[in-house]
């Protein structure tokens, strides 16, 4: 899991866009379930949503580069 980039959209404080690269589907969903298994993942997720949650919803798209993309 390669971080690319993060992005805020300049109409909206509550959104958050980024993207990551994997190898393959396979990868990622291996990649997410090492991370979302980490028990310290969990404990700082815990305390995190201890007042709430953060998100309220996620989106999840697979994407291929174009020919034309620089």
């Amino acid at each position: 899991m390669r971080n690319v980039a993060y992005w805020t959209p300049i109409d909206s404080t509550d959104t958050l866009i980024y993207i990551l690269e994997h190898d393959s589907a396979e990868s990622a969903k291996a990649s997410w379930d090492a991370f979302i298994n980490d028990p310290e993942w969990q404990a700082v997720y815990a305390a995190s949503i201890a007042d709430g949650r953060l998100v309220k919803t996620i989106d999840n798209h697979f994407m291929t580069k174009t020919p034309y993309s620089p």
